[in-house]
């Protein structure tokens, strides 16, 4: 009988945490030849392929990762609803992304695996949903209560499923991240925020120490920190994130690419190595892995660091 992971935040806590998270899914699902070129991504294969979702997850529980997320990140009700998807079976394909994560773990306990294994539902902000780019600049012209609205019912379907955690991930603007430390309340399952970041600001232009401070005494809360940035940004961010909240970090930046959102593609060279990842656990990091165009290959190198 497997023995069940401890609760996630209450190893995060340790000053000896170093924790490896999962790498990018679009690409791993890519490299093994399916389509992504549409509005709803790797939510898509929820409802088409769930099949290849587990073999994916498997790869990176393999490759090292304690933590791997879920295909949840441009999985929404308006998003599905665009592709004709009711909201019951939306609800239905939210939760199913938790429980592939599960069977995925699983298969990997079953394969000799022994260390524990962790699964975190991704939420990503307002801009995924609107597939056009804007969850790098954030300022949707919305206001938090509008922005709360949108994600709680999201929330509430996901923290239902029982994951480890809850990561709302890649918000590009404070004032979201208001709203979703207002949408997490009350919900029973811990959360991660971690904001997508341009220098020493969010995207859209808030200094790190004002977006971080939001999250300082918000219990739901278990960790902050930073994804879907150029890895050079990571450091200093998990620096700030560390001093101004007191709270354990999370680092996982892309890799070093840079999004084309008018011709869909990536552009420029990889700059996300294993050596930065053990820069960013000295700067304060306990959970730490990669984003978009990050593979197995590479958390497996982050994992040999870290447990090193």
């Amino acid at each position: 009988m497997t023995t069940p992971a401890p609760p996630l935040s209450a190893v995060l806590a340790s000053p000896s945490a170093a924790l490896v998270l999962d790498g990018g899914l679009s690409n791993q699902l890519e490299s093994a030849g399916h389509d992504l070129g549409d509005d709803l991504w790797s939510a898509r294969l929820l409802a088409e392929e769930p099949g290849a979702l587990v073999a994916a997850h498997r790869a990176y529980y393999e490759a090292g990762a304690d933590v791997v997320t879920t295909a949840g990140y441009q999985a929404t009700f308006e998003g599905f609803a665009r592709r004709g998807i009711g909201r019951d079976r939306a609800a239905e394909l939210l939760a199913l992304g938790v429980d592939l994560v599960r069977e995925a773990a699983r298969q990997t306990r079953a394969g000799g695996v022994t260390r524990p294994l962790w699964v975190a539902a991704s939420a990503g902000p307002y801009g995924a949903m609107l597939a056009d780019g804007s969850e790098y600049r954030g300022r949707y012209g919305l206001d938090a209560a509008a922005l709360e609205a949108f994600h709680r019912p999201r929330l509430e379907v996901l923290a239902a499923a029982r994951p480890d955690v809850l990561a709302l991930e890649t918000v590009p603007d404070a004032e979201e991240a208001r709203a979703l430390l207002r949408a997490v309340r009350g919900l029973g399952v811990p959360a991660w925020l971690s904001y997508t970041v341009s220098g020493g600001r969010t995207r859209a232009g808030q200094p790190l120490e004002e977006a971080f401070g939001l999250a300082a005494d918000a219990d739901e809360i278990v960790a902050v920190g930073v994804n879907c940035c150029a890895p050079e940004d990571a450091r200093r961010a998990v620096e700030v994130a560390a001093r101004v909240t007191g709270k354990p970090v999370v680092a996982y930046p892309n890799s070093g690419e840079t999004w084309d959102a008018a011709a869909r593609r990536w552009c420029g060279r990889p700059t996300f190595s294993a050596d930065r990842a053990e820069e960013w656990q000295r700067a304060g990091a306990r959970l730490v892995g990669g984003c978009c165009r990050v593979g197995p290959d590479a958390v497996a190198a982050v994992a040999e660091r870290l447990r090193g």
